[in-house]
């Protein structure tokens, strides 16, 4: 007898109110708030809908509604077809490199205490890095555009902050009359470069921010917030090897979509890594990059699991996508067509259907006939709890 798959859901329900109340040292209500939300996803605590085939008349069965976080591995899946079908009307013709940014460990402690100000200031850094590099002549010279996404993790849901940098092989010329093409055939851009540039960005931003009083220290770094001890803990960042890692140029347009799906709506870990929760334990597969990507199996009791999952809860409004460059949302309606007209291709068609999301499962089309389905019917908790069967059965005398 096959089991049902495990998800996280199953994990906090299983967890209950006693990890609440064992975690009260250190939970917050927004803590409290994700895991009600995920535990409550797509049952009928949340409420639901009817959907009915306006060809064939076809009819499900109730179809529950979705919690919508964005920290809910269910969730994502959908939200990630939405973006990446916006998203498929802004590529360009051009190969595009992927560039990845990372903090070094020693900062995780004070990212956590601080999640709002040092993950910002690692987007904005990131970015800053790339456009001033890339606007140097004796490198590219031209203005470029390109996605980024935070990401906190690593395999083993330990606190890992680090940026994907989805950027097209080229740019504008800095007038604006010409493609410029990447001239380097394996990097887009010189990476010692870029790290050495990266560090000096976010240290010199990390000082500013400690000077503006904008950092908060408490536990085990209470004593930062001292000046002559955070310069001092800051200054061996200087001589640290800072990691920024550039991939060779992959394929055109036509590959990138199902390439930022790999990175887009990621949480921190998705259901398909579980394994099993048994004794207490949780097993969850993670890749050993230290050893050519091994699939290795990792045991974690099921709060030591919980606690590390919620460490990578982001700030309430944080935006962890961001558009940059000729890409950003006040510049590209006007620079996104010239890019096009650069690179002598026809403006992209609208309302095209994009063959990589072709396939993907679409609640609004009918499973029988393939017609259109449609809300018939809303339903709250209570109403579905009315129309559930009686949980016995009283024999008839």
């Amino acid at each position: 007898m096959n089991r049902p798959p495990l998800e996280v859901a199953d994990l906090v329900r299983a967890a209950g109110h006693a990890f609440i109340e064992r975690s009260r040292k250190w939970i917050t209500w927004q803590h409290v708030k994700v895991l009600r939300a995920i535990a409550r996803c797509r049952t009928a605590a949340l409420g639901g809908h009817l959907l009915e085939c306006t060809d064939c008349g076809y009819r499900p069965a109730i179809s529950y509604n979705s919690c919508r976080n964005r920290h809910c591995p269910k969730c994502q899946a959908n939200a990630r077809e939405r973006w990446l079908e916006a998203r498929r009307q802004q590529l360009l013709p051009t190969p595009y490199v992927h560039v990845v940014f990372t903090l070094p460990h020693e900062l995780a402690p004070l990212a956590l205490q601080n999640k709002k100000i040092l993950y910002h200031l690692l987007l904005q850094t990131s970015a800053e890095t790339l456009f001033e590099i890339a606007r140097d002549p004796r490198h590219l010279g031209a203005e470029i555009g390109f996605f980024s996404v935070l990401h906190t993790w690593n395999q083993k849901l330990q606190i890992h902050p680090h940026v994907h940098c989805v950027v097209p092989a080229g740019g504008l010329s800095l007038d604006h009359t010409h493609w410029v093409r990447s001239r380097r055939p394996r990097f887009f851009l010189p990476l010692p470069v870029l790290r050495r540039r990266f560090r000096g960005k976010f240290v010199a931003a990390l000082k500013s921010a400690f000077q503006h009083r904008q950092l908060h220290f408490s536990g085990e770094l209470a004593l930062l917030a001292q000046p002559k001890t955070f310069a001092a803990w800051l200054r061996p960042l200087f001589r640290k090897h800072w990691v920024v890692y550039c991939k060779p140029p992959f394929g055109g347009p036509q590959y990138v979509l199902q390439y930022l799906g790999r990175y887009t709506h990621r949480v921190a870990i998705s259901n398909h890594r579980l394994i099993s929760l048994a004794d207490g334990q949780v097993s969850f597969r993670w890749r050993d990059s230290a050893h050519n990507n091994k699939q290795e199996v990792m045991s974690l009791s099921l709060d030591e699991f919980l606690r590390r999952f919620l460490l990578h809860l982001l700030p309430p409004g944080f935006v962890r996508i961001r558009h940059f460059g000729f890409l950003a949302n006040r510049r590209r309606a006007h620079l996104l067509p010239l890019c096009r007209q650069l690179l002598g291709c026809a403006p992209e068609p609208k309302n095209e259907p994009d063959v990589s999301l072709a396939n993907s499962p679409n609640p609004s089309i009918c499973p029988h006939c393939g017609g259109t389905m449609v809300i018939v019917e809303t339903l709250t908790a209570a109403q579905i709890l009315l129309r559930s069967p009686p949980s016995f059965v009283t024999d008839a005398p």
